[in-house]
């Protein structure tokens, strides 16, 4: 089953056209070379596109169909916005590379926290928004890209000094990695490792909240891997711990990077337990609340769009972006199939 998903990737690629994969493969070696030419990487920025955040938050506007869209202005008006606020033109030097366009046109992000939120949203024409609320407003491809950037900006400005000598570490110009002079040590971008899982029972999907989630929304059960542990191991400790069911079997389904809480890995996976032994014990200290749901219960969530403030659903899922609602659509793909 560790394959299935691998089949539907080589799949997928066979069906390019050559003209397709030659794009990928020119893309991916345009990036690395950024990363590893600083000269060709400030080019690269002054005929790029960047991303705007403020504290981390990024830059949305709405377009005519009321859909929202991460901002990205090129380098020359983001010199003339930084003119008009008064700002140092060298601030664009902060930008990190995220990637580049089908057109291999490069693309950055930058965060403008040290500047006006208000001013810079009126001269944009858009506003920032809390990245968790981000991910329920973007429609298209743009949340990966935003996470990225935001994962980014963050790891830059908490990598400023070196774990082993206190000394500042300085970036490259893509900031894709920071070096300690002192030490010699190069420090890159890391993610922390986490298990996400949809347990069934074969008829019902466990599902549970934390205290942090939005009102009326349920999740996948999801955990760090602890030093030394497999996939597995990490699995079914997690179940044990937080709802006290033992796993029977699992499937591995995809991955994901998500940027909370300091970007994790997120592997997800299917997990199985015994339909005769579904009692939950719920540890009360990782989860407000967990419980099982019926095909009819998700199915009429994934209906659903987010509520607005105050006025929640009784059952809503995590945004379409998240790997998390991609298990619970494989589930119900899956049951809804059994079922005819």
């Amino acid at each position: 089953m560790l394959l299935r998903p691998l089949k539907i990737l080589l799949a997928t690629t066979q069906r390019h056209t050559s003209r397709c994969c030659s794009s990928y493969v020119s893309r991916m070696r345009y990036i690395n070379q950024l990363k590893q030419d600083d000269s060709a990487c400030e080019a690269a920025l002054q005929s790029g596109h960047v991303f705007l955040f403020h504290r981390l938050s990024p830059l949305l506007t709405t377009t005519d169909q009321g859909n929202y869209r991460p901002t990205a202005l090129r380098s020359t008006e983001l010199c003339s916005l930084l003119d008009s606020l008064g700002s140092d033109r060298a601030l664009l030097k902060e930008s990190v590379l995220i990637g580049c366009s089908e057109d291999q046109q490069a693309q950055f992000c930058l965060d403008v926290g040290e500047l006006d939120q208000a001013a810079v949203e009126a001269a944009c024409g858009g506003s920032f928004i809390d990245l968790r609320k981000s991910f329920f407003l973007l429609t298209g491809g743009e949340a990966p890209l935003v996470a990225k950037g935001q994962a980014l900006l963050r790891w830059n400005q908490s990598s400023r000094f070196c774990s082993a000598t206190g000394q500042p570490t300085n970036r490259n110009a893509a900031g894709s990695q920071r070096v300690c002079e002192a030490s010699g040590i190069i420090y890159y971008p890391k993610m922390s490792p986490v298990v996400i899982v949809l347990v069934s029972d074969g008829k019902r999907c466990l599902l549970g909240r934390q205290k942090t989630f939005p009102r009326g929304m349920y999740s996948a059960l999801a955990g760090f891997c602890d030093m030394g542990e497999t996939l597995e191991e990490t699995l079914g400790r997690e179940i044990a711990e937080e709802v006290g069911l033992e796993v029977e079997s699992l499937t591995y389904s995809s991955s994901q990077h998500w940027p909370f809480p300091h970007s994790s890995f997120m592997l997800a996976c299917h997990a199985t337990v015994n339909p005769a032994k579904t009692e939950l014990k719920v540890d009360f200290s990782e989860l407000e609340d967990a419980r099982w749901f019926g095909l009819d219960d998700i199915t009429e969530a994934l209906k659903l769009t987010p509520p607005t403030r105050g006025h929640a659903h009784k059952l809503w899922l995590p945004p379409k972006h998240a790997v998390a609602h991609r298990l619970i659509t494989e589930w119900t793909l899956t049951h809804c199939q059994d079922k005819q």
